[in-house]
C-alpha cells in the first residue's frame, strides 16, 4: 500500500492561464502528475474542497475503487465538466505513481507495447493558441473552445498559416514526415453569424486554403476539418457539399454532438467520415453516438473524458463497433503523454493529435521532459509511469494559484 499523503494544484497563469495541474503525493515518496484544462480554479476547488476527503490517506494504487467512488458521487449533481476534468486529472496521477510503484511506463500496465512509435497528426494552432507564450496579455476569449487567435506570419505560427499560406504550411509538414493535418476555416463564418447560416461565398473563403493544400501536395497530405461546434444542420451540410472536394479525413465537430440521431444523419447525408467527438465525456455519451452510426472515428481526450482509466473503456468499446479511436490534445504536455501511453498500448487507435507549435515553444516551461516526435511518429514514452514530470517551480506558494491538501 502507497498512501496519499498530499495533494496540490497549480494554474500556470502566465504559460497557459486555463490549464490545471496536479500533482499527488505518497508517504513513499513518489509524486503522480496530471492536469485538466478549462475553468481551472472551479476544478481546483473540487479537488481540494471534496475528493480530498475521499483520496487522502488513501491507497495510491487503488486506481479504479478511486475512479468509480468519485464517478458514482459525482452524478448526482452532474458528471459532465468539471467533475470529469477534475476526476480525470486525479486519474492520471494515480496511474502516474503506480508506473513509478512497479518501476515501469504506464502503457505497459495497459497491457504492453502494440507498435513502435505512434502516428500523429498536427493541428494547425500557433504558440499562442489559448497560451499566452510571452504575450502581454491573455488572447481574446482565452477560455471559449474554438476561439482561439489567428496569429500572426511567422515561425511555427501555424494557423496564421492554414488560412493564408495554407500550400507553404502543407510542405513544411510533409518535410518533417508528418501526413495529416487539421486546420479550422469556416471558424471566420460561423463567428460572424453564429452558425446558423453559411453563404456561398463564405464556403468559397473557406475552400480556397485547402485547394492551395491540394494543388501544391496533392493527396500527399490528409487533411482534417474542424468546425468547433459551431454550425446548424443546413450550414453543416453545405460545408460538407464543398469539402466532398478536397476528399477530406474527416469532419470534426462541424455539428454539436448533443443530438447522436442528428449526427448520424448528418454523416448518411454528408457522404464523408465524421469523427466525435471530445466534447463527449464517458462510456455512455460515446456509446450513444456509436449505437446511433454516427461517427467513423472516436476522438477521446484523456484528461476530460475520465483519464486514462475511462479513455482505455472508451477505446476498447468503439472497437467493438470496428470503428478506431484517435486520441485529442490541444491543450498540455500531461494530455498529449497520456494519449501516448494509450495509443501505444492499444491496436485500435489510429492517431495521436499534436500541436508541434505548444511541444516546441512552451511545453518545456511545464514538464522536464518532452515527446520525441520524429518523421510523423511519436515515439514510446520513457522511463516509468508516464515518462514525464511537472516542474517543481511551479508548485510554490504565492504563485500560479498554488493550494495544498494534506493529511490532518
Amino acid at each position: 500500500m502507497s498512501r496519499i499523503t498530499a495533494i496540490e494544484t497549480a494554474i500556470p497563469s502566465g504559460i497557459m492561464p486555463n490549464l490545471l495541474l496536479v500533482r499527488i503525493h505518497t508517504e513513499d515518496g513518489f509524486i503522480g502528475c496530471g492536469e485538466t484544462y478549462y475553468t481551472p480554479h472551479a476544478i481546483a476547488a473540487l479537488i481540494h474542497d471534496w475528493m480530498a476527503e475521499r483520496l487522502l490517506g488513501a491507497d495510491a494504487l487503488a486506481i479504479e475503487a478511486h475512479w468509480r467512488f468519485l464517478y458514482e458521487r459525482c452524478t448526482p449533481f452532474g458528471h459532465p465538466g468539471a467533475e470529469m476534468r477534475a476526476l480525470s486529472a486525479i486519474d492520471l496521477a494515480l496511474w502516474d505513481i503506480l508506473g513509478q510503484a512497479c518501476n515501469q511506463p504506464v502503457y505497459r500496465l495497459l497491457g504492453g507495447p502494440v507498435r513502435d512509435a505512434i502516428p500523429v497528426y498536427n493541428t494547425s494552432g500557433g504558440p499562442s493558441y489559448g497560451a499566452l507564450n510571452g504575450a502581454t496579455e491573455a488572447p481574446r476569449h482565452p477560455g471559449w473552445p474554438g476561439y482561439g487567435d489567428i496569429g500572426s506570419k511567422g515561425p511555427l505560427q501555424d494557423n496564421w498559416a492554414s488560412h493564408f499560406a495554407a500550400g507553404d504550411l502543407a510542405e513544411e509538414l510533409l518535410a518533417e514526415g508528418i501526413t495529416a493535418m487539421k486546420l479550422w476555416p469556416f471558424d471566420r463564418a460561423a463567428h460572424r453569424n453564429g452558425g446558423l447560416h453559411i453563404s456561398w461565398a463564405e464556403v468559397e473563403e473557406a475552400m480556397q486554403p485547402l485547394r492551395e493544400i491540394r494543388e501544391r501536395v496533392g493527396m500527399k497530405m490528409d487533411i482534417a476539418i474542424e468546425g468547433h461546434a459551431f454550425f446548424q444542420l443546413p450550414a453543416a451540410l453545405r460545408i460538407a457539399e464543398a469539402l466532398r472536394e478536397i476528399k477530406p479525413l474527416w469532419l470534426e465537430d462541424v455539428l454539436r454532438v448533443d443530438n447522436a440521431a442528428t449526427l448520424a444523419d448528418f454523416r448518411r447525408r454528408s457522404g464523408l467520415p465524421i469523427a466525435a467527438s471530445e466534447m463527449l465525456l464517458g462510456r455512455k455519451e460515446y456509446l450513444a453516438v456509436l449505437q446511433a452510426q454516427a461517427c467513423d472515428y472516436c476522438m477521446v481526450d484523456p484528461t476530460w473524458n475520465g483519464g486514462i482509466s475511462e479513455t482505455r473503456r472508451v477505446i476498447d468499446m468503439a472497437q467493438t463497433f470496428n470503428v478506431p479511436a484517435t486520441i485529442h490534445d490541444c491543450t498540455g504536455p500531461l494530455t498529449l503523454f497520456s494519449g501516448l501511453h494509450l495509443a501505444a498500448s492499444s491496436a485500435n487507435v489510429v492517431f495521436q493529435e499534436t500541436v508541434r507549435a505548444h511541444i516546441r515553444s512552451f511545453y518545456d516551461k511545464l514538464v522536464d521532459t518532452l515527446p520525441v516526435i520524429t518523421n510523423g511518429k511519436a515515439q514510446l514514452p520513457k522511463g516509468t509511469g508516464l515518462g514525464t514530470k511537472l516542474k517543481d517551480e511551479l508548485f510554490h506558494e504565492g504563485v500560479n494559484g498554488w493550494r495544498k491538501s494534506v493529511v490532518s
